[in-house]
C-alpha cells in the first residue's frame, strides 16, 4: 500500500471473496484513492494501521466472522468514517445490519446490493467525498482515536464540558423541490473521537440534562436564524423537544426575548414524538395554543410508529407529522410500505397537516413521495446533517441538484 498524500482517501473493503475485492481495485485504483483488501474481522483488525479509513465497504458474511462482529470492532475503536453495506441479501436483512450500526453510533451509508456496477462504486465515491455534502465529520478534528472501549460520555458529562454542537438538515419541498426548512440535530464534538451522534449519548439521560439540550437547542433555532436569512435563506427551523419540555420550559418567554426582529421571519417548528403526545392531549393543545401566539407550530414525529394512535389524530393540534422512517424505506418498491405510506399521508392532509418523510435514501423513494403528495423530506439522499456555515455554502447547490430531479 502506498503511502497516503495530502490529497488522497483511504477505503478498506471487507469482503471474503477476492473477485468482489478484485473489482474495487479495478474500479477504484488509482488517482487519490488508497485500497486495500481484507477477507475478515481479522485481517482487518491487523491491517488497520495507524490512520483510520474514510469510508469502509463491508459485506454482510464474511469468513469465519460477519458484519455485526465488525460494526463492534468498528464501534470500540470510535471509527467515526463511513460504512457502506454490500450483500446480495435481502434488503430487510441490510436494513437491520445498518440500524445495527446506527445504534452503535456509527455513520451507516443506505445499502449497496450486489451484484453492483463499477459506475455505483464510483457513485459512492464521488457522493461521499463531495466537500460540501460529507458525512458528519469535521477536517480539522485530529484523524487519529485512541480509546478502544467506545465512547462513554454522557449527555450530563458533553454539557458539562461544553463539547455539545449543533448541526442543521435540510428539509425539501418536495412537490417544488426546493430547500424550505432544516432541523436542529444534537452533536458532540470531542477532541479525540470527533463528531459523536446522539445514539451514543441520549439513551438513558436523566430528565435534567434532555430539558437542558431542549434548551440549548431551542436557543440555537432561534439564534441562528438570521445568519440563513442574511444569505437569503430564510428556512423554517424545527427542534425536537419531549412533552414534558413543552409543559416545563419557559419556551414562550424563551421565544419572546430571542425572536429575530426579522419580518422574514417564519416561526419555529417544535417536534414531539407520537407516543409522547397521546399521553395528555388536553394539555398539549393548551400548550400548543399558546406556542401558536409566538408563530411556534408542532410536528407530531415518528408518525405511524404507533397505530394505535392514528384514530386520534384529529384530537392531536399538529401543523406538521413526520412519516417514522420504517414507512420511508423500500416505499418505492416494497407494495406494503408504499400503501401504509399513502395511506398516512392521506390521513394527515385528511385533518390538514403538512407532511415530512423523513431519512429518504433512494431515489426511488423520492420519487414515490413525490407521486403519494408527501409535501416535504429529509434524509441522506438530500443532504445529511451539517454544520451551519457548511449548509449555508451548499444550499444553492442543493437547490439546484434536485431541480432537475
Amino acid at each position: 500500500m502506498r503511502p497516503r498524500t495530502t490529497a488522497s482517501r483511504k477505503c478498506f473493503i471487507v469482503d471474503d471473496e477476492p473477485v468482489v475485492r478484485k473489482a474495487f481495485y479495478a474500479a477504484l485504483g488509482g488517482g487519490d484513492i488508497e485500497l486495500a483488501g481484507f477477507a475478515s474481522l481479522q485481517e482487518l483488525q491487523d491491517g488497520w494501521g495507524p490512520e483510520h479509513p474514510d469510508i469502509i465497504f463491508l459485506d454482510i458474511a464474511l469468513e469465519h466472522s460477519d458484519a455485526i462482529d465488525v460494526i463492534r470492532a468498528l464501534a470500540a475503536r470510535n471509527y467515526r468514517g463511513a460504512v457502506q453495506i454490500m450483500s446480495g441479501r435481502d434488503r430487510e436483512l441490510q436494513d437491520r445490519v445498518r440500524h445495527v450500526g446506527e445504534q452503535h453510533g456509527l455513520i451507516m451509508l443506505p445499502a449497496l446490493q450486489k451484484p453492483f456496477r463499477a459506475a455505483q462504486l464510483e457513485a459512492v465515491m464521488r457522493n461521499h467525498f463531495a466537500p460540501a455534502l460529507s458525512r458528519d465529520r469535521d477536517d480539522d478534528l485530529p484523524a487519529e482515536t485512541t480509546s478502544e472501549s467506545g465512547f462513554g460520555f454522557s449527555l450530563a458529562e458533553i454539557l458539562r464540558n461544553g463539547w455539545l454542537q449543533f448541526y442543521f438538515q435540510p428539509k425539501m419541498d418536495l412537490q417544488k423541490k426546493c430547500i424550505i426548512g432544516a432541523e436542529v440535530l444534537a452533536r458532540c464534538r470531542h477532541a479525540e473521537c470527533g463528531i459523536i451522534l446522539p445514539g451514543s449519548f441520549l439513551p438513558g439521560a436523566d430528565e435534567a440534562s434532555l430539558q437542558e439540550l431542549s434548551k440549548l437547542a431551542l436557543t440555537a433555532g432561534l439564534a441562528n436564524w438570521q445568519a440563513f436569512a442574511d444569505a437569503g435563506f430564510p428556512l423554517k427551523l424545527a427542534v425536537n423537544v419531549t412533552v414534558n419540555d413543552l409543559m416545563e420550559l419557559p419556551i414562550h418567554s424563551l421565544v419572546r426575548k430571542l425572536r429575530p426582529a426579522d419580518p422574514r421571519w417564519p416561526g419555529l417548528i417544535l417536534e414531539v414524538t407520537e407516543d409522547q403526545a397521546v399521553r395528555d392531549i388536553a394539555r398539549t393543545q393548551e400548550i400548543a395554543t399558546q406556542l401558536r401566539i409566538y408563530d411556534i407550530t408542532l410536528a407530531l414525529d415518528d408518525f405511524g410508529s404507533g397505530y394505535s394512535h392514528l384514530a386520534r389524530l384529529k384530537e392531536l393540534p399538529f401543523a406538521e407529522v413526520k412519516l417514522d422512517r420504517a414507512l420511508v424505506a423500500n416505499c418505492g418498491e416494497d407494495v406494503d410500505n408504499a400503501s401504509l405510506c399513502k395511506t398516512a399521508i392521506d390521513l394527515a392532509h385528511h385533518f390538514g397537516a403538512t407532511v415530512v418523510a423523513e431519512g429518504i435514501e433512494k431515489r426511488s423513494e423520492l420519487q414515490a413521495l413525490i407521486a403519494m403528495g408527501c409535501d416535504v423530506g429529509q434524509g441522506f439522499l438530500i443532504a445529511p446533517a451539517m454544520p451551519q456555515d457548511r449548509l449555508i455554502a451548499v444550499l444553492g447547490e442543493l437547490a439546484q441538484k434536485f431541480a432537475v430531479a
